[in-house]
């Protein structure tokens, strides 16, 4: 019933989707401050539409929270769907075949700003619901909680959660902002890495000056953060922070074994980046790298001139955005405070140093024997007709462990984007069939959830 109820509004899902992706809600952008509450308000009308039996715009410091909810029996099960509408910027934009906020189907993908990351992804949850309303067959209590702050740290989520923990009560969360191996290889993200992300700002002289004139006899601010980042890492990949692997606990042989039998290759992930080689720890593979391990990376460097031409410049100032990946038992405060140190010891004294924490969040392990888990993982192998693989995945949605501390809930990862959907950056789209599929996985879900809950 519920795959025939998508066929025949496949056309307005996609227009509804479309309207949504077509609203810039950038949330690191101030001047977009009104088109994230945009946004928030596009969803509320959206769950009105569905069937909700209410739906709020709960008002935050920072963007609005987008909480709904449909309550059909108290002694039912309920589940939480928490995602984001706020979205990355779209920079840099000369890099998008297509403009970032004007959607288009190329090839049987969305490309759209949020397309994947996460309105699409959202938007499934919105019309699965919907379905199941509209064909009276939604079988437990469902709650919505959708925030706009995602993309810049969720630094409102927190207060929110611990004011709201009754209208929040739910038995399981189940979110969808992870990605799947393929359409061919259907899993379910098992643990997330936790993030620290950090802004340095190197200065020198009081003012910019002549390279000329002051040039070697004064420290230049970039050369001098380029060899400090360079330090960050040994020639095996490792990162020189003393501390920062000591409560990283090392997985067994056989549970790094079981990682790498996920389907991959090696020469298409080369291919499809357009690298020659791939680089990292040694001593790990590709797929160990990216979900087991702790990364730091430079998120993005600048100072000086930057402009059209030639300008001899010495600059006074250099910064830089500096990410660390982490994983469980790593800490994300003791983490900052660790880079911190290290960063602000290891200048030299021609120059000054500010470190600033962003933002941050703990890794997470979610259990893969809970009903939840399986309830999804035999909903993949409903429409999918394959058995999903638990994955480890390199990112970080660090509401996970905020969601088990103050809610005491674990959370079912559930996604259906693809790696190569280019979240984050330009070209950035998702599958019409993943979006397609999606809403009927989660419809099977709710089923299978209900029945073994």
């Amino acid at each position: 019933m519920v795959k025939e109820y998508i066929e025949k509004n496949q056309q307005r899902f996609l227009d509804e989707l479309f309207e949504l992706l077509r609203i810039p809600s950038v949330s690191a952008d101030s001047r977009h401050k009104g088109d994230v509450r945009k946004a928030a308000e596009f969803l509320v009308a959206k769950f009105n539409d569905a069937g909700v039996d209410k739906v709020e715009l709960c008002e935050t410091k920072g963007h609005p929270i987008v909480f709904a909810e449909k309550i059909i029996g108290p002694s039912l099960p309920t589940v939480l769907v928490y995602g984001h509408y706020d979205v990355q910027p779209p920079d840099p934009l000369d890099l998008w075949h297509s403009p970032p906020f004007e959607p288009v189907i190329k090839d049987g993908k969305i490309y759209a700003r949020g397309s994947c990351d996460d309105k699409g992804q959202v938007y499934m949850h919105v019309k699965a619901f919907e379905a199941m309303i509209k064909l009276n067959t939604l079988p437990c209590n469902v709650k919505f909680m959708v925030e706009g702050e995602e993309e810049v740290g969720s630094d409102n989520l927190g207060t929110f959660v611990r004011e709201n923990k009754a209208k929040l009560k739910a038995d399981i969360i189940l979110v969808s902002d992870t990605a799947i191996i393929s359409l061919d290889h259907p899993s379910i993200t098992a643990g997330l890495r936790g993030l620290s992300y950090m802004e340095v700002e190197v200065t020198g002289p009081n003012r910019d000056l002549h390279s000329g004139v002051y040039g070697g006899a004064v420290a230049n601010p970039i050369n001098v953060l380029s060899k400090m980042i360079a330090s960050l890492h040994d020639e095996n990949g490792h990162v020189t922070i003393s501390g920062f692997y000591d409560k990283v606990v090392e997985l067994s042989d056989a549970d790094r074994t079981a990682i790498n039998k996920a389907p991959f290759s090696l020469e298409n992930y080369k291919n499809e980046l357009g690298i020659d080689d791939v680089q990292g720890e040694k001593g790990f593979t590709t797929l160990e790298r990216t979900g087991i391990r702790p990364t730091l990376d430079v998120n993005g460097i600048w100072g000086g001139y930057t402009g059209e031409g030639a300008k001899t410049v010495l600059p006074s100032k250099a910064y830089a955005k500096i990410s660390m990946r982490l994983v469980p038992n790593q800490s994300n405060k003791e983490i900052t405070e660790l880079f911190t140190k290290h960063f602000t010891a290891i200048a030299p004294k021609s120059v000054k140093v500010k470190v600033t924490a962003l933002h941050g969040g703990q890794p997470a392990v979610t259990p893969t024997d809970s009903a939840a888990f399986k309830a999804a993982s035999a909903a993949f192998e409903e429409v999918w007709g394959k058995k999903p693989i638990p994955t480890r995945d390199g990112g970080s949605i660090p509401i996970v462990a905020l969601f088990k501390d103050e809610l005491g809930l674990d959370t079912v990862l559930m996604g259906f984007g693809l790696d190569s959907d280019a979240i984050h950056s330009p070209n950035e789209h998702y599958g019409v069939k993943n979006f397609l599929l999606g809403i009927e996985t989660i419809a099977a879900f709710y089923n299978h959830y209900s029945k073994n809950n």
